[in-house]
């Protein structure tokens, strides 16, 4: 047990500080403290003894220097061995077994409006040195980071009249978190400032524990969900469960892909996801009409089903999803009459708050390394659009093409989509090959895709394809174009008289 008889304190974050001071000093604990925290503690009536008590220096540079000097860090630092300690006494050097510091405010500081002197002020030096002096020595000296750290620390020398190895080590860990952290966020900041580079050489993410999960893709694998610290839009990651089970693994991929689908529409939309895919999209009037056109457009791939809206969900919306086995839904927010409805459901009910465009990079773990991109936020403009048949598409073709574009970038590649203007009646996910793609979407539309259009994340590099596509009904073709077939892919569309455009850009999604 390591017993404690002089702890320095000195935090940026005073809350809880006094009372926690104050049962140290209870248990005969001399208190050694800094500027603001000192001056705390004494109108707090603890008595305190301030660092330049034991440095025989003050405190200089606008505080910049307190507890920077031989005396704070050989204390701190000692093992208890013959050598250490006769050093000590050789330099009239207290030990000092534990060491309490929080950090200033840096990532508060940088998350609102603020110039570069404040950002640079808030960068913390003494802290930072004192905490991993203490972490490295933990053995001999405590360290404590957290005020939620200050009741069980009491409680435990209190108990036992000392600190365990156990709790020592966790103390520890905890404390080269929180530099781990803290340093992190400053080097992202003055590369991100002074640097600007997309991709830096060294890539550092911090992501905090926010659940642990039963278990991964499958109840033979474990796992965790973690979150980006500070995330300030909507997504899965800040949204609120009102209710049902814990979320799973799969469940937060899936609610992650259905939102980020309807997030690409300005008018109230509804997405249906299995499996990371979309099996219907719909918009309408509101999340009512969206979501019954979207459950029209695939009923059987909807059974258990994740639903997404980018618009509140009525009571009337709530009313029509009752009927229907959904696993979970993800809105901005719900009508209270919504919520008394789905009260009655076991679906799982979660809100986002607001909707927006989900910020930040993709990233994809592999073998020993990780990829990165920019989010596939870029948006088709009609005018872009090449018409590359004989035939021009009618001005309902062409509101069903962007639809239907801005839902095959959501569908694993090769992805196609058969659409309407306002919703979708096939989609033909994750093929092998293209023309599979394009019979699936066929099969899943039936006499629906008669009259529709059809979308394609990428080029066709035959003309069967096209071929598929005109025996389901299919009229206009939106696709990047670039094959080296291309023009063999033209002249069937020109011999079913389609009208067929080109992006000049594709979407693939893995």
């Amino acid at each position: 047990m390591l017993k404690i008889s002089r702890a320095l304190l000195s935090v940026s974050d005073k809350s809880g500080i006094a009372e926690f001071a104050k049962g140290l000093a209870q248990m005969g604990v001399e208190i050694i403290s800094t500027g603001g925290t000192a001056a705390l503690l004494r109108n707090a009536g603890i008595a305190v003894k301030e660092v330049s008590h034991l440095t025989g220096f003050p405190e200089i540079l606008d505080g910049r220097v307190k507890t920077l000097h031989p005396a704070i860090f050989g204390g701190v630092l000692a093992e208890d061995k013959e050598e250490h300690l006769g050093q000590l006494k050789i330099h009239n050097i207290q030990r000092i077994e534990m060491v309490c510091v929080n950090l200033y405010p840096f990532e508060k500081t940088i998350a609102g409006e603020h110039k570069l002197v404040d950002a640079v002020e808030n960068i913390d030096i003494g802290g930072p040195s004192l905490i991993r002096a203490a972490a490295k020595n933990y053995r001999y000296t405590a360290v404590v980071t957290r005020k939620e750290q200050y009741q069980p620390v009491l409680e435990e020398l209190k108990k036992n009249g000392g600190l365990s190895e156990g709790t020592l080590e966790k103390l520890a860990v905890e404390a080269f978190r929180t530099t781990a952290v803290y340093d992190a966020a400053i080097y992202n900041y003055f590369q991100r400032k002074f640097i600007g580079e997309e991709f830096p050489d060294t890539f550092i993410a911090v992501f905090e524990k926010k659940l642990g999960l039963r278990y991964g893709e499958n109840p033979h694998q474990k796992a965790a969900f973690y979150a980006e610290p500070s995330v300030n839009f909507p997504c899965i990651t800040s949204a609120e469960k009102i209710q049902g089970k814990e979320l799973s693994y799969n469940n937060i991929l899936d609610l992650d892909a259905a939102w980020n689908i309807v997030t690409e529409f300005s008018e109230p939309a509804c997405a249906i996801v299995k499996h990371t895919n979309p099996s219907s999209v719909a918009k309408g009037e509101n999340s009512s009409i969206a979501f019954m056109r979207c459950i029209g457009g695939d009923p059987l791939s909807a059974y258990g089903g994740i639903v997404a809206f980018n618009s509140t969900v009525t009571e009337e919306c709530a009313q029509k999803m009752r009927k229907y086995f959904l696993d979970a839904i993800i809105a901005p927010d719900y009508e209270e009459g919504a919520l008394k409805v789905l009260a009655k459901k076991k679906s799982m009910v979660l809100r986002t708050g607001k909707c927006g465009e989900v910020k930040g990079y993709e990233m994809k773990k592999v073998g020993g390394g990780l990829l990165i991109q920019q989010r596939d936020t870029r948006v088709l403009d009609e005018n872009e659009l090449k018409c590359a048949s004989r035939r021009l598409p009618t001005n309902e073709e062409i509101a069903a093409m962007l639809f239907g574009w801005k839902v095959v970038k959501h569908v694993v590649s090769n992805g196609i989509v058969f659409a309407r203007e306002n919703e979708t009646v096939g989609i033909g996910p994750g093929q092998t090959s293209r023309v599979m793609a394009v019979k699936i979407a066929a099969e899943k539309a039936g006499e629906r895709a008669r009259g529709a259009v059809m979308a394609s994340d990428g080029f066709f590099p035959f003309r069967d394809g096209i071929d598929a596509a005109a025996k389901a009904g299919i009229t206009a073709v939106i696709q990047p174009g670039g094959s080296i077939r291309d023009g063999e892919v033209i002249d069937a569309a020109n011999e079913y008289g389609m009208a067929m455009v080109f992006t000049g850009w594709r979407v693939f999604r893995h």
